[in-house]
């Protein structure tokens, strides 16, 4: 009964890391590539759009991003997981403002900080 339960526990873990570590930043790389992409684009060509490099790389690593977010929820819980996802957007944020020079006022950090704390709140108590 208890190596089922360590086995358990370690599959979580396992699935938190991939989420936190790997998957959020794939998925915030994903779309900060997606965002340079558009960028380039002056008009809604299909052709423009297939052979824009960054466009298709963006799309790409969301496809790594949930690939990584099926392993990961195939590990751990559901209800501690997917909140993770969220920290892609501190990503995104952090990323934005040094690469495209995005205002970063307190409201956006005090959101940062509500996703961060809630994310936090949520997975606690699966954890422990």
């Amino acid at each position: 009964m208890i190596a089922v339960q360590e086995r358990k526990a370690t599959r979580t873990w396992r699935g938190l890391v991939v989420a936190v570590s790997c998957s959020t930043l794939v998925c915030a790389a994903a779309q900060i590539l997606m965002k340079i992409g558009m960028a380039r684009v002056n008009h809604m060509d299909p052709i423009a759009l297939a052979t824009n490099l960054p466009l298709v790389s963006g799309y790409a690593l969301y496809g790594v991003f949930c690939l990584m977010m099926i392993w990961a929820l195939r590990q751990g819980e559901l209800s501690v997981i997917y909140p993770i996802i969220s920290l892609a957007y501190i990503w995104v944020t952090v990323c934005s403002y040094f690469i495209f020079h995005d205002t970063l006022n307190w409201l956006k950090l005090v959101g940062i900080l509500s996703v961060i704390l809630g994310v936090a709140m949520l997975s606690r108590q699966k954890i422990e």
